[in-house]
């Protein structure tokens, strides 16, 4: 059952009939439509508590890009972008619209990027009345009362319980997320996990705002001073990225996805945060635990005995627990999401084999090579089978989400330090005194004081020296942080021992990065480590 605004923008993606069709609900009647169809149940906080089934996290091996005449020579080929027949898409399409006809169905409009001059419009079909619920909180929302009868700019449609034939479909297995440029559209199917719209559109702006618009996308977080000085954070999971974005002086950006235009700064893609969950308590992160209200989700969770208060210790249904609000849910945040080029850029990375000096500064041979290199390392206990440290490259540290080669990231990001003033700063918030098992983890205090300091320009007019290995710049002092643990080989016992495992890790560098070595130009190649060193940094 269509009425003339639904079937106005439903028609266009080859929908013609629904049970019934809810359009752009509010968050209370989402939540009231959720639990009345036994999606979820309500927390003591009034947050809505839902599962995503079978997927509780994003399925890369099952994440397709159709492969025709418009992506063919500029998508980046290969296990993260997985080709997919054209033909195939269409009969998947037409396979999931025929399963939603007598489906009740909840269709959000909404766009992403608070920058106007460069919004994508968005039309979501989803089977969920939660997942609705979500989009609304992770996408921008229109003004109230804006017309929105607009043609998408790109189109999700996400039906969980639908499933494909992999031996008919072309797909690998049930469940699916495929990425079509030429259509503007995503179809996912078989997976209930919420993230997979997100990403799907961060995917669909890595491509677009590089390719047809000369703007860098970015996996970072992002705040901003009381003077306007931004700053950006990449990093993968574990290294600090959520914790030391967020900052009581400073207004928040965004916590996960931004652009960085040619000329008017950098905008968040979004209108909301998806936080990790496992192990939240007030004290260490009290932003996130009071944006989980009403209006808020969270995923995967489970409740303490008789109780409806969430257990964040509790990893029964999975790690990966998460909550999705929107921004305005955290005091600090900024909006619309818009700042000025950032004046400091800083590569969080856990090493922990202990190598890397805690902060260094780089230049922009080695600010490229590190943003391709994307490296932290996992410890034991991390993951099933991990018992000592193992490397984790991810190109600009996010490589899951990049449709384009990395190495046009890179040097978007190298043109962008040219034609700003702009220090690159890597940051390690791992081990010291040793690898994991010998040295300690970094204290969290230091590393904020040398942030704190490069925010300040305190580091401005200390001296530097060159860390023989790696060849970054590493500072001689450092307001609030103890002179010795700036050069890291000073911090172990065994100096023989740091100079071997400084040397095993530049290999393993090196190693990663000759899957990139025949793309990459000479600016980035120069930042590479040398892999025979002398004693000594």
């Amino acid at each position: 059952m269509m009425d003339s605004a639904a079937n106005a923008r439903l028609a266009p993606l080859g929908i013609s009939h629904t049970a019934q069709v809810h359009l752009n609900l509010t968050p209370a009647e989402l939540v009231e439509h959720a639990l009345r169809r036994g999606e979820g149940t309500l927390t003591d906080t009034g947050a809505l508590m839902a599962d995503t089934g079978q997927f509780t996290g994003r399925s890369p091996k099952d994440r397709f890009v159709v492969k025709d005449v418009s992506t063919e020579e500029s998508v980046w080929w290969g296990d993260i972008n997985i080709p997919f027949d054209a033909d195939k898409f269409d009969q998947l399409h037409q396979k999931m619209v025929k399963y939603l006809e007598d489906k009740e169905v909840y269709v959000r409009d909404a766009y992403a990027g608070a920058n106007p001059d460069y919004e994508l419009k968005l039309r979501v079909v989803n089977e969920l009345a939660w997942h609705n619920l979500f989009c609304y909180n992770m996408f921008l929302r229109p003004a109230e009362g804006a017309d929105t009868s607009w043609t998408p700019d790109f189109s999700i449609i996400c039906a969980p319980g639908f499933e494909a034939d992999p031996a008919v479909d072309g797909t690998r297995q049930k469940n699916f997320a495929i990425l079509n440029f030429s259509k503007k559209m995503i179809l996912i199917g078989g997976t209930g996990y919420a993230g997979e719209m997100k990403k799907g559109i961060f995917g669909v702006l890595n491509y677009l705002l590089p390719h047809q618009h000369n703007t860098l996308s970015m996996h970072c977080s992002a705040n901003v001073g009381k003077d306007g000085d931004t700053a950006i954070f990449f990093g993968l999971s574990g290294t600090g990225k959520t914790t030391l974005s967020a900052d009581p002086n400073r207004g928040l950006i965004g916590d996960d996805e931004h652009g960085w235009t040619p000329d008017a700064g950098i905008f968040n893609f979004e209108g909301g945060c998806y936080a990790k969950v496992i192990d939240l308590s007030q004290e260490k992160e009290p932003e996130i635990w009071n944006a989980i209200k009403f209006g808020s989700i969270v995923e995967n969770t489970r409740f303490k005995p008789g109780t409806h208060t969430v257990d964040y210790a509790n990893k029964s249904v999975t790690e990966n627990t998460r909550t999705a609000y929107p921004i305005h849910y955290i005091p600090n945040a900024i909006e619309p999401s818009v700042a000025g080029a950032p004046k400091n850029i800083f590569f969080l990375t856990a090493d922990a084999f202990g190598v890397l000096p805690p902060i260094s500064k780089l230049d922009k041979s080695h600010a490229m090579y590190h943003f391709m290199s994307g490296y932290t390392a996992k410890v034991a206990g991390t993951e099933m089978g991990v018992t000592e440290p193992q490397t984790t490259f991810s190109a600009c540290f996010g490589q899951v989400f990049l449709p384009l080669h990395p190495t046009k990231y890179a040097e978007m990001l190298g043109q962008k330090m040219e034609g700003n003033d702009v220090n690159v700063w890597l940051v390690n918030t791992g081990w010291t005194g040793g690898s994991y098992g010998v040295g300690s983890r970094m204290k969290l205090g230091y590393t904020r004081a040398m942030i704190t300091a490069a925010l300040n320009g305190e580091l401005d007019n200390v001296e530097f020296h060159k860390h023989l290995v790696f060849g970054v710049e590493v500072p001689a002092s450092v307001p609030g942080v103890p002179t010795e643990i700036l050069d890291p080989r000073n911090t172990w016992a065994d100096k023989d021992a740091y100079d071997r495992t400084a040397a095993d890790l530049a290999e393993k560098f090196v190693h990663n990065f000759q899957r990139y070595a025949d793309y990459a130009n000479e600016d980035i190649l120069a930042g590479a480590p040398k892999v025979a060193v002398a004693a000594g940094v």
